[in-house]
């Protein structure tokens, strides 16, 4: 997996984080999710702001990627307590977390490329990038991409 971020990535990712950090998350809408999480060492409140690839207005479950693999610190926190909390914009609420199984999270990969059209290949640069081997969108690159970049859902408990 790719250990560094390039500058405009990084520029990038900072932008949802600073709508939230300003009281503005919620014209980000359900695209956007914040993750409150807590430190497993330091007991300490952390937040990140992830991009939702799957929300089911039904059940209210957005699932996320995990862009820096098993080694993130947010999936490493919740992990170690299972505590997790999510906001759209408003106050945090409590949420259940699962990891997707394989064939879940390629299909929920699979239908998050279709909405990108005419830039997937602007996203699969990206995915390149995060998981550290070319991505061409293939069947055999999703399964790879989601064994190196776990999805996570979160459903309100």
């Amino acid at each position: 997996m790719a250990t560094t971020m390039p500058p405009w990535l990084k520029t990038v990712f900072a932008a949802p984080n600073a709508l939230y950090r300003h009281g503005m998350g919620g014209m980000l809408g359900k695209r956007f999710l914040q993750l409150t999480h807590v430190g497993r060492k330091t007991g300490v409140e952390h937040t990140v702001v992830l991009e939702v690839l799957r929300y089911d207005r039904d059940t209210g479950e957005a699932v996320v990627v995990c862009g820096f693999g098993e080694s993130a610190q947010w999936l490493l926190n919740i992990g170690a307590n299972g505590e997790a909390r999510v906001s759209f914009g408003r106050a945090p609420h409590r949420a259940e977390v699962r990891l997707l199984d394989t064939d879940e999270a390629v299909d929920v990969l699979r239908h998050y490329e279709r909405g990108y059209g005419v830039l997937r290949p602007v996203l699969r640069k990206l995915l390149s990038k995060l998981a550290g081997f070319e991505y061409r969108g293939t069947e055999g690159d999703r399964r790879l991409l989601v064994e190196k970049l776990p999805l996570m859902a979160f459903r309100p408990a």
